[in-house]
């Protein structure tokens, strides 16, 4: 005698919670993570419209924050003392392109005062960094 099974096969389902937990968390990460991703210390660039695309392969870059203070490499320093560390970091990298990086709020004369003695003090391609501005915004 053959014994034949009448129940039925369960069907598969589709446990859909997991995934959606895994993607919450990611979501949620990559909300806390994406404010730090920014660059150095937090500066508001001025805009420009015509910008030089090409970037430097070796840059050296000194920020005016918005309080005026000056920093290199994470560090505040003095406009001299400034000065004297820009050289050292060149003579280790002469091909490296002095970049400004300063606060649109600052006053245009103090932004001038420091790229004039980064120019003086021997650096030679020193640029402002900006923010691109497209050709219908005001």
């Amino acid at each position: 005698m053959a014994f034949t099974s009448t129940r039925t096969q369960p069907e598969p389902e589709i446990n859909v919670t997991p995934l959606v937990d895994v993607v919450l968390v990611l979501l949620i990460i990559f909300m806390v993570i994406a404010p730090s991703l920014q660059e150095g210390l937090p500066v508001l660039l001025p805009e420009a419209t015509a910008v030089d695309t090409k970037k430097p392969d070796h840059k050296i870059e000194v920020v005016m924050t918005a309080d005026g203070k000056l920093h290199f490499e994470e560090n505040e320093l003095e406009e001299e003392a400034l000065l004297e560390a820009v050289r050292a970091a060149h003579e280790r990298q002469a091909d490296a392109a002095v970049v400004l990086k300063a606060d649109a709020s600052l006053p245009y004369a103090r932004v001038r005062e420091v790229f004039a003695s980064l120019s003086k003090s021997g650096m030679k391609g020193v640029s402002l960094k900006v923010s691109t501005r497209r050709q219908g915004d005001t």
